[in-house]
């Protein structure tokens, strides 16, 4: 992956977030080398098949981080078996570790995206 082309998170907060010198308002899904729109406001409100089609731009994803706002919020179960039959492992988090971790794991080369509910 070349250097340049990484996304990066570099800001978050006030129901946005900057990622790569880009404004983004709302949710997004950021991949390690796009970031994409998110119509989610909360978690409880996911639609699974269609945030797992989204997840389809990311073939042999390993980690999808899940920041779910200012505190850790328990997803369906139904969506950890979705991403496992994947072959995708599921971390949640509150959004701010999402970021950081995002970063350190793009950094590391690790096929990874975050699926970010703003604060």
């Amino acid at each position: 992956m070349v250097e340049n082309q990484r996304q990066i998170i570099q800001t978050y907060g006030d129901g946005a977030f900057k990622i790569s010198d880009l404004g983004h308002t709302g949710s997004v899904i950021v991949t390690p080398l796009k970031t994409l729109s998110w119509n989610l406001g909360s978690i409880e409100k996911i639609d699974i098949e269609e945030f797992s089609g989204k997840l389809q731009c990311v073939p042999g994803l390993k980690i999808l981080l899940l920041g779910t706002g200012r505190s850790i919020v328990a997803p369906p179960p139904e969506l950890r078996t979705k991403l496992r039959n994947m072959g995708t492992s599921l971390e949640v988090m509150d959004t701010g570790a999402a970021c950081r971790t995002f970063n350190i794991l793009v950094a590391e080369e690790r096929l990874t995206a975050a699926a970010l509910i703003p604060i």
